[in-house]
């Protein structure tokens, strides 16, 4: 047994158990594929209760566990483990608001955890150029509840969701406020679109939700401060995207870098080369989590987490590029595991900020200034 990946491959086995001999027995072109059948793995191995606290009837992973969990899932199945990320953020998302609250919102928790829900995300994070404070639909005031339009493309999990969490702003009489909603999938309004055309994470669901006047309940839409600087729910729900799709990347890299340990490419320097990238990442990924779990996270916690998240981008830029090297042409002509992998693990960059969308805020953070990203 290798000691590469085995404390993730253990932290997978433990919440999950049986899950990585699921994912590790099937191909990987058949997992990348739509329709593969992995979400309904992740659904049957109880593993969409992973964040929610035992006393909700979940598995009360902490920031480290999940992490762990992520970058095994991601080495194995990288669209799950995509598509996971939207769930488990999602779910952060609504935990961090329970804690906030003393309403009722822990019985969604329950529910999600009991009947092995999956939640999608209709935040702003996967809006290409797009603001990630800014919400991407619109709500409006009705009687007992709010009427939501609008679109999120891409949206994983387009098709197997139970529910869509989203980020709104609701007008009425007065200023327009920011909410969070929860909206079930089988709710009128709600239509799918064909969106995702590459065949790269084919598997992760990630078409357009399309919602026209659908109606929320007043129990569903949880009002919250101004955006993820000023609410700390919502921060805590960004913190965790940057660290779980950091982490499910990075184990999608491993899953390459894992190759070429076991045919023993390359000198024992380069193969220990390849180590060192992705373990310094994992490294500094659970040192952001602890500062999670440590209490209410602010914007120095926020951005840490993202130069840390663009440490690992370049991590796995490096090692990636290395591990492929040494796989040699040979292993790259006569498979198509060594350039998916190498494709699919540097579509972390596209994910929200980008570098260069987060350069300014960042420079004048650094510069004594407040974090603040659009």
């Amino acid at each position: 047994m290798m000691n590469f990946l085995l404390a993730e491959r253990q932290t997978l086995n433990r919440f999950s158990p049986g899950l990585d001999d699921k994912l590790a027995a099937i191909p990987l072109s058949r997992l990348e594929a739509p329709e593969s059948g992995a979400i309904d793995l992740f659904r049957t191995h109880a593993a969409p209760g992973l964040l929610i606290p035992r006393q909700y009837s979940g598995l009360g992973a902490n920031a480290i566990e999940a992490l762990r969990f992520q970058r095994a899932l991601g080495s194995r199945a990288p669209s799950l483990a995509v598509a996971a990320t939207m769930h488990h953020f999602s779910v952060a998302t609504l935990v961090a608001m329970c804690s906030a609250s003393k309403g009722m919102e822990w019985l969604l928790l329950q529910a999600i955890a009991e009947q092995q829900l999956l939640v999608a995300s209709g935040f702003a994070e996967g809006q290409s150029g797009g603001s990630i404070r800014r919400p991407v639909m619109q709500a409006k005031k009705v009687a007992q509840g709010v009427l939501v339009n609008g679109s999120k493309k891409p949206c994983s999990l387009s098709r197997s969701m139970n529910l869509l969490t989203a980020s709104v702003t609701v007008s009425d009489d007065s200023a327009g406020r920011f909410a969070v909603v929860l909206i079930p999938a089988e709710s009128q309004g709600i239509e799918r679109r064909p969106f995702w055309n590459s065949f790269i994470l084919a598997g992760a669901e990630s078409d357009e939700i399309l919602l026209r006047d659908v109606f929320v309940p007043e129990r569903l839409v949880f009002y919250a401060g101004d955006g993820i600087q000023a609410d700390p729910s919502e921060g805590a729900g960004f913190l965790w995207f940057e660290l779980l799709i950091s982490a499910s990347y990075l184990g999608i890299a491993s899953a390459l870098v894992e190759r070429a340990i076991q045919a023993e490419k390359g000198s024992s320097y380069e193969r220990c080369s390849l180590a060192v990238e992705l373990e310094g990442a994992m490294a500094a990924l659970e040192s952001v989590a602890h500062s999670l779990m440590a209490g209410e996270p602010n914007r120095s916690h926020f951005a840490r987490a993202l130069f840390v998240r663009f440490a690992v981008q370049h991590a796995i830029e490096r090692a990636s590029s290395l591990a492929a090297e040494l796989m040699g042409g040979m292993a790259f002509v006569q498979s198509s595991e060594i350039g998916y992998l190498y494709a699919a693990a540097r579509a972390l960059a596209f994910h929200p900020p980008s570098r260069l969308a987060a350069s300014c805020g960042l420079s004048n953070y650094l510069a004594g200034a407040e974090l603040r990203l659009e």
